[in-house]
Order: structure tokens, then C-alpha cells, then sequence
């Protein structure tokens, strides 16, 4: 297609002209009207953006090269001229580019070092819908530069997107829309629930365009898949199908050369499936697709809380993600689009992803903008606040790694690490590994902690005995044997047979290799010493130990897994661990598990280290501590000397040398705690508080004092004085202490106008019980209560005794202060009931 045809080219005049007195524009344009490819060349073309580089950034690697060279060749110019791309590892401009498609990290990267960005007149964040976390910061670092570099213009491109928060966060802009023209597709769901795990989805994807070739789909299909294992297998599976011999079926993602990625989007000269990740969901038009077949899953970048990094998981993609896959079958002609789920489950999918910035490691973000001169990360011009949890535990790790001090300023080592494009716990692996000399195996170990685990559990007995023999035991690092591991799955070529023998998983080893190979190229390419010799255990142990020194962990005793863990966390250490019995290591991989009463820790991947190290490597994060403290095991009080690492305690020694006023408080708030008892203090001696408790708040005037809580607090502290364990309260005077609350007169109204007992007219003395925050009681049998015609009452009269009349058996027939009503009213009742049952007892 002419790119003059293209619907975006309506808009050629009035964004040329909106540049001529604007520096902000907001560009909707659907997914296949050109924006990519041709607002670029409107830019540059119209010279209304003034003089300098228009810098596009492009969320993906694959993308920003393959558009690159579109462009290039729409403009008949060599790439790497007048048109080039620059992504991480691989750079392709020169002095004459004036187009450049990078990936939103390059440009955060060139503030580092070119804050102005002399010589680019324009940025445009292209599919800016997909809210890329580096695409959100970058868009904050243009619109803050505008402050100081108003000539500078930002052009934000969207398929689709809720313009509102956008339009108002870049006000004031200039808005402009394309409508497009889209052609209908299709869609059709599966007609039930498909199970990938019983019917892979590349099976289901080969069965999906069989259906569409047989039933006269005509055009080229296109097919999404997670990742390139899953292309790689629906490429075979679609291949094996007689209908596909007339298609040249082609893979598409960022791993293959460019050759290879040149033919999927290209004319082959035959009708073609190109099975890609969502890169062609819409950075990428591939034209002449009329079907599109979708697994509905993608590789989502999420926070791993296990590794502390970044993790793409295999996710279902949202409803909004679905549509623009949908619509790549209907830009030149009518489509179909066959999905691979039921409308039902489409239903229950979410509307839109969640922005990165809600979902991913802010690690390497935070350490960029401190580099780049931005001090207050939390009032940091957001697009959209990242949750603050989140952000303090990346700038509590980022002080851990040592990048930033504990003031949060950049340090000279975060300096160092920002240059490496990577997790800033890698970088500093690498940087410790140049000092260490084992720069490979940290690359190496970099790339192991990516993906899944590449040795399988529970294997029985003769897989574990093979790996004995073949890998050795070793109880420095379960690194080392993993080390081990994926070196003979290597020079095996990953092969599922030889793998098999050791449990090794031969796919995730094999995807270890490039990620290893990529990280080798890193530190290369930033001047590090790539080691020949392997280094020293202890080298290798402190290499490891800079890079996870959040994740520092001390056994609690030798009987026992369970851990204490650097930050107040705790956990287990796996079971399966060679260095299960260090007292002290680190892990590098933890799982993160909500228990009821605190954060539990699952460690793994782990490596013994000395407490001297801790000392060496971090002494501004080593705390002596020195606390008088009850010791619950010797029933004692004792000062506790101990060395903390991040608030893990490392050592204690325990002194029985005290001083005797602090002793008796802590020894005082163990007894009012409930956790030691005074042996005197006795059931008499409550009973006497709560008499002159029940004379103080019921007879206020007479000033007798009440003893609450803090009055007892204060005549513990007091019997207490001089005690330093359990034993020394044995014989402590309470009574005389308790008593002493009150003075001799005081204690006399107690004994008179509180008594213990008041005698019926009877003759028997019957015992008052007195309870907390209730009327004194008295209890007896009702032949005892003749000749009380009257309720008693003390404390000067002011407080009626509830009398409660029992029946022979002592059980309870009424309560009442009110005697001369039960004596007329009540008792007659219950002596016609009761005299049957006891005739032998006196009933008047």
C-alpha cells in the first residue's frame, strides 16, 4: 500500500500546522492507520518541529527495528542513515539519523547522561495505551524539561485509550483523531472450554486454522502465542497439517535474527501463517491478514516476590487486548478472528491490563531517576502513583545493594550499577564480582535466578544418588551444584535423555543460555574482566551475598529449619538445601506466604556466610544493642548485649549484672503482665480491694481512695523494688504494702462500714461477697433468715445488700433487697413448694 493511502494522512496538515503553536499533542489513531510508520515522517517532513532528531519510542525491541527499517525504506535510505533504531545491545544510527525508533529505556538512559537532550526537537511515545512503565517515567522527564526547553515538542500516540487522566495530566494539548478505516471481523468463540494442559494450545491453534483453510478463509492468518516455545511448537503443529502446504508458516518474536523477522512481515510470494507474540498486537501491521487465531495468553511482566525481580508469566490477556488482536484481521478486507476461549470466560476477563507501574519492580526505575537528579521519588511528577508500599520496598532494597545511602542519595556505587542495563540486584552482582573475580559465574547465576528452576524436585532416591555422583555435594552454595547442573545439560545440548538421568528440566536450562550469553555481553561491554579460573569459595560467597544482602537469614537452633530473616521476616529453610547446616546464609530466592500472625518466608537457592563478612561489607548496617530484659527460660532479669544486621539479631550475651530500680519495673510489668505471680498476693487480698473499692465508689464522701489499675500498678512496682527473679518475691510483704494504701482511720471504715460478715438475727454469721462493680451479696438458707425483716445495708447505710435465700440444698430461690416483699409475697409460695420436699426442716 502507498503510504499516501494511508488513513493516518489525514491528519497531515493539521499536526503540521498544530506544531507550528503547539508542544504538546495527543494523537488516537486505530491500530493500522500508519502512526508508527508515517507520523514521524509528517514531523521531520513539515519542519514545523524545528530543527533536530524525532525520537520515537517504541515498547518493544523487535518493534523498534522493524519500524526502523520500514521507515528506511519508504524513504529510500540505508538504515543506520537518515533513519535508525536503538534499542539495549544493539545500536543502529549515526550523525545523519533524524528519525530514531529506541525502546522507552534508552531515552531515560540518555538523560543520565545529556539532561537537555541537545539536538532532539521532538519525542514521540508511540502505543502509549499499553502504559509501559519506562513510557510513563520518560513522558514525566519530557513534560518537566519543557519547563526549561519549551521548543522541545511530545506527541503521545494511542490504538485506544482513556484520554481523560492523560489529556488533563498533559494540559494544556492539542488533541487530534483518526478514525480509521477498519474493515468487519468476525469473531468466534470456542464452543467450550478448552484445557491446554490435556490439549496444548498449540494443537488448538493448529486445529483453529484447519477449520478456517477448510471452510474457505482466504487471506494470511495470523497466530498469537505467549512465547517463543509455544510459536515454535504451533509452528510445527500447523506445518504437520495437510491444508498448510500452500502457506509459508513463519515465527515471529524477538529472539529470532533479523532475517528471520524480515520474512514474517514480508511478501513471500505465497500465502503465509505468521505465529507471533502480542509484538504484532499493535506495534507491527503485517499485511494481507484476513484470519487471526488467538491462544488469548501473553507473557506478562509481573513483580516476583519469590526472586525480588521482575518475572513474565503466562497470563490471559484483557478484553481490551483481545479487541486489538482482533482488529489486525480487518485492516485491508473482512476478517475472522477464531478465539481460542468461550464467551463465557471472556466475560469474566479483565477489561484492561494493569499499567506496569501497579505491577512491576520499581527497582530499576527509582535507581535510574536518582541518577538522573531526582531526589523526592514519592513527589515525583506520576502519571499514576505507584503504590507506596512498593516503592518503599524498592528504595529499602536499593539501600540494601548499596546504590543509595541511607539518606537515599545516590551513592558512588549506584552510579556504577545505573549504567548497567539491567536489575539493579544483577548489576550489583556483576560490579561484586569484577572485585571478587568471578564475573562468569555471576553472569551465570544472574541467569539461573530468571526462570523457573532448572533441577526438578522430588525425584526418588536413584535420580538423587546420580546427581551425588555427577554434580558432587557441596555445602557452600546450592549455586554451585546448579552451577554444575547446567553446564552438563550444556555440553549435552540440553538433550531430554541426558538430562532426564540428573532431573534437570532440559527446556529451562536451555533458556538459560542466552539470558547468560546476554549478560556475559553486558559486562563486557561495561569494561568488567571476564574470569578463566573459577574463583575461590569465599570470593563466590561474598559475590553472592552483595547481591541478595536483603535476604540475610540465621537458623534460630540447630533442631530446627525455621529462620529469623533480615527485616523483621521470618521462614523456612527448603529442605532440600546443601546448606542446611550453616547457622547463617543468604537466600536468593524466597516465597513470600501470608500466615495469621506473621509474613513467613519459604528460602531457597541459598549460600552459607560468615557473620565477620556482614561486619566487612556493610558496617554502616551493623547495630550493638545493650537492654535489661526478664528472661522467660531463667526467670530472671538480665542484660542482654547483641549485634543486629538489618534488624536480624546475629549474637547475644546475657549478664546477670543489673540495676536494681530498672529490675523491679521490668520484673513489676511481668507480674501485672499476667506472666509471674506474687505468691502472697492471694485471694484475701483481692477480697480486701474490692471492699474498699465498693465503700470508695459507692460512698465518694468519706475520701476513701479507689485502687485501680494504676494504684495496683504502683504497689507491685513497690513489693517488686529489690527483686531481680522469680524467687526473690516469694516472701515480700504484701499485705502490709497493699494495706499501706490506705491510713489507719481509712482501714477502720473498711472493717466497719465494709465488713467481712454481717450477723442475722438468727445468730449466724453469714460472709458478704463482694464483686467488682456490683452490690455486695449475702447467701443463706431461709430458715437462717427468719426474723430479717428488714434488707441489711452498710457502708453508713448508703449500700443495700442484695440477700439471696437458699433452699435446704443450698440452691438459689431469689434474690432481693427488699425483705418485707418476700417475706409477704414470695415466701408463702415457696414454702408450700418446698415444705413437701423438706418436712423435717422448720417452716413458719
Amino acid at each position: 500500500m502507498n503510504p499516501r493511502e494511508l488513513p493516518i494522512y489525514e491528519l497531515r496538515d493539521e499536526l503540521t500546522e498544530a506544531l507550528r503553536t503547539e508542544n504538546r499533542l495527543l494523537i488516537e489513531a486505530p491500530t493500522g492507520s500508519g502512526k508508527s510508520t508515517q507520523i514521524p515522517q509528517i514531523v521531520l517532513d513539515g519542519g514545523t518541529a524545528g530543527p533536530g532528531e524525532v525520537v520515537v519510542l517504541q515498547p518493544r525491541r523487535l518493534a523498534a527495528r522493524l519500524l526502523a527499517r520500514r521507515v528506511a525504506f519508504e524513504r529510500s535510505v540505508e538504515l543506520g542513515g537518515e533513519v535508525g533504531y536503538q534499542v539495549r545491545m544493539e545500536r543502529h544510527v549515526s550523525d545523519k539519523t533524524m528519525i530514531r525508533y529506541v525502546t522507552e529505556g534508552i531515552l531515560l538512559r540518555q538523560f543520565l547522561s545529556d539532561p537537555k537532550l541537545k539536538g532532539v526537537s521532538t519525542i514521540i511515545f508511540d502505543e502509549f495505551h499499553e502504559r509501559h512503565i519506562y513510557g510513563d517515567i520518560t513522558l514525566a522527564r519530557a513534560l518537566l524539561l519543557q519547563q526549561t526547553r519549551p521548543d522541545l515538542k511530545v506527541i503521545v500516540m494511542s490504538a485506544t485509550l482513556d484520554a481523560g487522566p492523560l489529556r488533563d495530566y498533559l494540559a494544556p494539548c492539542r488533541e487530534l483523531k483518526s478514525e480509521g478505516r477498519m474493515y468487519p471481523v468476525e469473531i468466534e468463540y470456542s464452543p467450550k472450554r478448552i484445557d491446554f494442559k490435556h490439549h496444548p494450545v498449540w494443537e488448538a491453534a493448529a486445529d483453529a486454522f484447519e477449520t478456517a483453510i477448510e471452510g474457505g478463509a482466504e487471506g494470511d492468518v495470523l497466530v498469537f502465542m505467549p512465547g517463543a516455545y509455544e510459536i515454535a511448537r504451533t509452528v510445527e503443529a500447523i506445518r504437520g497439517r495437510k491444508c498448510a502446504r500452500e502457506f509459508a508458516v513463519l515465527p515471529l518474536h524477538g529472539e529470532l535474527r533479523a532475517n528471520e523477522q524480515d520474512a514474517a512481515v514480508g511478501d513471500c510470494g505465497q500465502r503465509k501463517c505468521v505465529v507471533a507474540t502480542n509484538v504484532a498486537e499493535t506495534s507491527i501491521t503485517i499485511d494481507g491478514i484476513r484470519v487471526v487465531i488467538d491462544s488469548g495468553l501473553a507473557r506478562i511482566a509481573r513483580y516476583d516476590p519469590r526472586r525480588g525481580i521482575d518475572t513474565l508469566l503466562v497470563e490471559r490477556i484483557s478484553q481490551a487486548s483481545a479487541a486489538q488482536r482482533a482488529g489486525r484481521g480487518g485492516r485491508t478486507a473482512p476478517g475472522v478472528c477464531m478465539r481460542l476461549w468461550t464467551e463465557k470466560e471472556h466475560a469474566a476477563r479483565p477489561a484492561q491490563e494493569l499499567p506496569e507501574i501497579l505491577r512491576h519492580d520499581l527497582a530499576e526505575v527509582v535507581l535510574t531517576l536518582k541518577a538522573g537528579g531526582i531526589t523526592d521519588i514519592e513527589n515525583f511528577q506520576w502519571l499514576e502513583k505507584p503504590d507506596p508500599l512498593s516503592l518503599e520496598r524498592t528504595l529499602t532494597l536499593l539501600t540494601d545493594l548499596g546504590a543509595l545511602d541511607h539518606d537515599g542519595n545516590l551513592t558512588e556505587v549506584g552510579q556504577k550499577m545505573v549504567r548497567f542495563p539491567m536489575h539493579p540486584r544483577y548489576a550489583r552482582m556483576l560490579l561484586a564480582g569484577q572485585d571478587y573475580e568471578c564475573v562468569r559465574q555471576a553472569c551465570l547465576i544472574a541467569a539461573l535466578t530468571q526462570g523457573r528452576g532448572i533441577l526438578e524436585r522430588n525425584k526418588g532416591k536413584q535420580t538423587r544418588g546420580q546427581r551425588d555422583d555427577l554434580l558432587g555435594e557441596d555445602d557452600v552454595s546450592d549455586f554451585k551444584r546448579l552451577m554444575r547442573a547446567w553446564v552438563f545439560a550444556d555440553k549435552n545440548g540440553f538433550r531430554a535423555d541426558a538430562c532426564r538421568k540428573l532431573g534437570i528440566h532440559g527446556g529451562a536450562a536451555r533458556q538459560v543460555k542466552p539470558l547468560y550469553e546476554r549478560f556475559l555481553k553486558i559486562a563486557k561491554s561495561e569494561g568488567l574482566t571476564i574470569n578463566t579460573r573459577p574463583p575461590e569459595d569465599e570470593d563466590l560467597q561474598k559475590c553472592i551475598l552483595t547481591a541478595f544482602s536483603d535476604q540475610v537469614a540465621k537458623r534460630r537452633d540447630q533442631g530446627t529449619l525455621h529462620c529469623e530473616v533480615v527485616h523483621g521476616r521470618s521462614g523456612d529453610l527448603d529442605r532440600d538445601s546443601m546448606v542446611r547446616d550453616a547457622e547463617l546464609f543468604v537466600a536468593a530466592e524466597i516465597a513470600e506466604i501470608e500466615g495469621s500472625r506473621e509474613l513467613n518466608v519459604r528460602l531457597n537457592l541459598c549460600t552459607a556466610i560468615e557473620e565477620e563478612w556482614l561486619e566487612e561489607l556493610f558496617p554502616d548496617d551493623m547495630d550493638a544493642h545493650k537492654k535489661t530484659i526478664f528472661n522467660p527460660m531463667l526467670k530472671r532479669v538480665v542484660t542482654k548485649r547483641w549485634t543486629e544486621f538489618r534488624g536480624l539479631e546475629l549474637d547475644a550475651i546475657f549478664s546477670q549484672e543489673v540495676d536494681e530500680q530498672e529490675a523491679a519495673e521490668i520484673i513489676a510489668a511481668e507480674v501485672i503482665a499476667g506472666r509471674l505471680d506474687i505468691p502472697k498476693w492471694d485471694e484475701q487480698i483481692e477480697r480486701w480491694i474490692t471492699r474498699v473499692n465498693c465503700l470508695a465508689q459507692n460512698c465518694p464522701d468519706y475520701g476513701i481512695p479507689e485502687i485501680d489499675d494504676e494504684a495496683r500498678e504502683t504497689m507491685v512496682q513497690e513489693i517488686c523494688l529489690g527483686a531481680v527473679c522469680r524467687k526473690d518475691l516469694k516472701e515480700r510483704p504484701v499485705k502490709k504494702v497493699v494495706k499501706s494504701w490506705l491510713t489507719p482511720a481509712q482501714r477502720d471504715m473498711i472493717d466497719k462500714q465494709a465488713p467481712e460478715k454481717i450477723t442475722l438475727p438468727s445468730g449466724f454469721g453469714c460472709r458478704v461477697r463482694y464483686e467488682p462493680n456490683q452490690p455486695p451479696i449475702i447467701s443463706a438458707t431461709i430458715q437462717k433468715l427468719y426474723g430479717l425483716e428488714e434488707s441489711p445495708r452498710i457502708g453508713f447505710g448508703q449500700i443495700p445488700v442484695v440477700v439471696e435465700a437458699l433452699a435446704p440444698n443450698r440452691r438459689p430461690q431469689q434474690k432481693t433487697t427488699d425483705m418485707k416483699s418476700f417475706w409477704a409475697n414470695s415466701y408463702p409460695m415457696l414454702k408450700k413448694e418446698l415444705k413437701g420436699r423438706y418436712p423435717k426442716h422448720e417452716w413458719k
